[in-house]
């Protein structure tokens, strides 16, 4: 691999040839480019334009006949961060000063964007030091020079950057400004590390997309080198100022060497298939060899962190403080670990009068109700805090929402789990186990009995044929695990059905709760089915039933749709688009907004929420199997041609294809939030998608051509999700038509799907009544005790709250609620913004603007159809409007906003 140019120099040039795939040091580069090296770029070496213009006027040196060069200037625009380069104290913090001083902070190169046509080899770069102009301006701080650039240099295709600190710097972007037909703009948004740290330049390119084919011939080289560098040798422990991205399997999730209780079973492979996360290089633990070492801090590529920047901190420290200093301070304050709530009212008190903590363990009671504004209502001058959760809006509208089996039937369409719902195809219910291990697979909800509810209405064929039966089933997935379960201290499961039945006013109206126990400790299989009644016995057994459904319901919402949809599953996307795409790739930079930040954060979830003995494992109904439980559903569920909003749609029978129909699909149920506003957004965003990638493509052999793109998609279904990559379902990618699918999908599961199963995570969990975490005690005519019995029939109330989690699970789970449900001041909207290198296309910058009009207007349709009287599941007295897909929000818990990515 040849070195690039880093000097102007007269010398003799050397031919050599490098081994190691480094952009740095001080030679001058003199073979010409090995044809088999760089076959990818394009042939006939016409001049290649970059710049910011409407008509992409290349932007190079121009001056007057007597002339030798022109002064171009360069502004570097630098982010401050916390406890970085100029907040940090100590003998570094001093010697970057007096670099700073002395106007050599920042080493810049230009790089020309042709090979020279007269040797074929790379020209020789310019160089400069950059110098801080002024002190922190909104922001940010800027970095400046000159350049004297000859006027036969040509065009600027990319700067090298050499960070001569001994701290790593956030850069935002270049300028380089004095060119005649307008400025080149270089955008960066990346950490670059001290020179210290790491000899190894940067190198950023200039805004302007290239497919591979059409690279200039004088970048093909670095496209090349800086791929190779982000891929790394899949060796060592990765060390935080690296960029390095690679795959490994889901080992880091238990701490044996800690506890033996902590130990689990490796996610990925053979018997647990699972998605894969970025390598890390950590240890193994001494106690299983299979396991990474359990460390309180977890390596992201360091441009995929973001704890450190200031405008990005809100999410990911306030995740952190909740978990590392509340929720400690809250098992302090409730020392009983197994108390429940005795009355009703004092769930209610958790709102209005609140709990006093003891000190915040490590923090200061000031900073943290900065940090926490909306958690911690009252901070006391005293030591001890108060803390006083925020009345959801469910509550505030109808304190007895939670009570009402419409409105328990309404959240399957326009709640916080809306896409687990399915259309009843064939009768009578069948489990697909092994009835030698799991007992009669017949189901206990007969005929007779749906028909005892529906009498009036139609025959239980008729409904089936005229699609108004509806399930959610977590019978199959749940079975196999009771046994265990119940193994754990304060905690019990069972498999379930509830069905559901389609009105003449389009709501639902819950029919029947089948609760299932397989064979276990000697006892046969044990069912039960649970009615609407209308006698007080019946009618407390039918709640207790509601709540274990609603847990069963709350962790697979937690640990399929949300974790593993959308986090877990979009993991590997992001390592493959940064092994494999180049940044001047345009599907790179069309994926790349939607990949912020959520490696970050998948990460902190590994430290602290999914991990052994995390929040997951302690306050959901899997207990310890939570992880394990996702990785069955993956096993079972999972398709990625199924990620796609439609697609979904019509595997559940909640839709079928219909080109009459809006959308090209008719609904099951007409009245469905979340498919209505679902599919105006998903439209949106594959028209969007369609303009950009037919931009770049406009005919298939583009597409089979491109190297990178056929690497990334190989690599996604063979790296990224190996477990699954022999499965015939996965999209072919051949043709525009191919990718436009692929990436809608992706865009879809990153930025709506995720906004619909996270934003409102507080307003219908937060009284967890509604939507309890864990069921803890038996269904009291599960072969009852006569005391188990007699207690129940003397204090109903007291059997339901027992059988809610524990004060200390419900309040930790409202605090993780809080944080997760919050949109932090620098969220960044879906088609709010447009980015910097769509606006070098005058054709993408229109197409992104018709984007941002489309989903203006969306929230238009959204409020009208809010207001419709007629639109049952989505309004009515005490229902709270559905505004989960609603694209634009304010910061805070507001129910609504679809952020560009999985940021939280």
């Amino acid at each position: 691999m040849l070195k690039p140019q880093l000097h102007l120099s007269n010398s003799t040039k050397v031919p050599f040839l490098l081994h190691k795939p480094f952009i740095h040091g001080n030679f001058n580069a003199s073979l010409p480019l090995p044809i088999s090296m760089h076959s990818f770029c394009r042939k006939n070496k016409h001049i290649v334009r970059v710049g910011f213009n409407p008509n992409n006027i290349k932007a190079q040196a121009v001056a007057s006949s007597t002339e030798k060069s022109v002064s171009v200037k360069a502004i570097v625009t630098v982010k401050p961060t916390v406890g970085g380069f100029l907040t940090n104290l100590g003998i570094d913090r001093g010697l970057d000063d007096i670099q700073d001083l002395l106007g050599k902070t920042l080493l810049l190169e230009l790089v020309q964007a042709e090979l020279d046509p007269k040797t074929g080899l790379e020209k020789d770069t310019i160089k400069g030091y950059a110098h801080r102009t002024k002190g922190e301006e909104n922001g940010v701080v800027k970095y400046e020079l000159s350049f004297e650039v000859p006027v036969d240099f040509g065009e600027i295709g990319a700067v090298y950057v050499e960070n001569e600190h001994h701290n790593e710097m956030y850069l935002q972007d270049i300028i380089l400004d004095g060119f005649s037909n307008g400025p080149v703009y270089v955008n960066c948004n990346s950490w670059v590390h001290s020179k210290y740290d790491n000899p190894q330049k940067r190198v950023f390119f200039s805004n302007k997309s290239y497919l591979p084919s059409q690279t200039p011939s004088g970048l093909c080289r670095l496209r090349e080198t800086e791929l190779e560098i982000l891929r790394g040798n899949g060796q060592g422990e990765r060390k935080s100022f690296e960029r390095i991205y690679d795959y490994d399997v889901y080992n880091d999730i238990g701490n044996p060497d800690s506890s033996v209780d902590l130990k689990r079973p490796v996610l990925g492979g053979k018997e647990h298939p699972y998605p894969r996360r970025c390598r890390t290089g950590r240890p193994r633990c001494k106690t299983d060899p299979l396991s990474e070492e359990w460390s309180s801090s977890v390596y992201v590529p360091r441009d995929e962190c973001f704890a450190e920047v200031k405008q990005l901190t809100f999410s990911a420290k306030t995740v952190y403080s909740v978990i590392h200093a509340l929720v400690p301070s809250l098992e302090t304050a409730i020392i009983d670990a197994d108390l429940g709530f005795p009355y009703f009212t004092a769930i209610d008190s958790l709102f209005n009068e609140g709990i006093n903590l003891p000190p915040l363990k490590n923090q200061k009671t000031g900073f943290f109700s900065t940090l926490l504004p909306r958690l911690i209502k009252a901070i006391n001058d005293a030591e001890d805090g108060l803390l006083r959760f925020e009345t959801p809006e469910t509550m505030e509208r109808d304190k007895f929402f939670w009570f009402r089996d419409e409105e328990f039937a309404r959240q399957t369409l326009a709640g916080l789990n809306p896409c687990s719902i399915k259309l009843v195809t064939e009768w009578p219910l069948k489990s697909q186990l092994d009835p030698k291990i799991y007992g009669p697979a017949e189901s206990a909800i007969t005929t007779e009995l749906i028909e005892r509810e529906i009498k009036g209405f139609m025959t239980v064929n008729e409904a089936i044929k005229n699609k108004k039966l509806f399930v959610l089933d977590y019978h199959d997935l749940l079975l196999p695990y009771v046994s265990k379960v119940r193994e754990i201290k304060g905690t019990t499961l069972y498999g379930s059905r509830t069905l559901f039945f389609l009105t003449p006013n389009g709501t639902l109206r819950p029919l029947a709760i089948e609760l299932t126990r397989p064979p276990m400790d000697g006892k046969p299989q044990w069912k039960d089915v649970y009615l609407p009644t209308w006698d007080a016995t019946g009618v407390w057994l039918w709640r207790l039933a509601k709540a274990h459904v609603l847990a069963h319901d709350s962790g697979y919402h937690q640990l399929v749709s949300h974790w593993l949809r959308t986090h877990c599953a979009t993991e590997p996307y992001i390592i493959a688009t940064n092994r494999q795409l180049s940044v001047m790739h345009p599907i790179y930079r069309l994926l790349h907004p939607h990949f912020r930040y959520t490696m970050e954060i998948n990460a902190l979830a590994r430290q602290a929420l999914i991990n052994a003995g995390g929040i997951i494992e302690s306050s959901f109904s899997p207990g310890k199997y939570s992880l394990e439980f996702s990785s069955v559903a993956y096993d079972k569920q999972w398709q990625f041609n199924l990620q796609a909003l439609p697609a979904d749609l019509i595997s559940r029978g909640m839709a079928v294809e219909d080109p009459t129909a809006p959308h090209g699909l008719k609904l099951s149920i007409e009245d469905y939030p979340f498919a209505n506003d679902g599919l105006l957004l998903w439209d949106a965003i594959k028209e969007w998608v369609s303009e950009y990638v037919n931009h770049y493509y406009p005919n298939p052999s583009l597409i089979t051509s491109d190297q990178e793109l056929q690497a990334w998609w190989n690599e996604i279904r063979t790296e990224g999700h190996a477990d699954k990559k022999d499965e015939p379902w996965w999209p072919v990618l051949k043709t525009p038509k191919d990718l436009i699918e692929i990436t809608t999908t992706i865009v879809w599961v990153a930025s709506g799907h995720h906004a619909a199963v996270n934003f409102g995570q507080y307003a219908y969990g937060a009284y967890f009544p509604n939507r309890p975490t864990i069921a803890r005690t038996n269904m009291p005519t599960e072969e009852p005790s006569k005391e188990v019995w007699d207690n129940f029939l003397k204090k109903p109330e007291g059997a339901l709250l027992q059988c809610f989690p524990s004060q200390i699970q419900a309040t930790r789970i409202m605090a993780i609620l809080d944080v997760l449900s919050n949109h932090s001041p620098d969220e960044e909207y879906l088609g709010e913004k447009i980015e910097p290198a769509w606006s070098e296309d005058m054709f993408i910058k229109g197409a992104f603007e018709k984007f941002s009009g489309r989903l203006k207007e969306l929230e238009g349709t959204i409020d009208e159809r809010n207001a419709n009287r007629d639109l049952k599941n989505r309004s009515g007295a005490g229902v709270v409007p559905y505004e989960l897909l609603k694209p634009f929000s304010p910061p805070g818990v507001t129910g609504k906003g679809v952020p560009y990515s999985i940021s939280i």
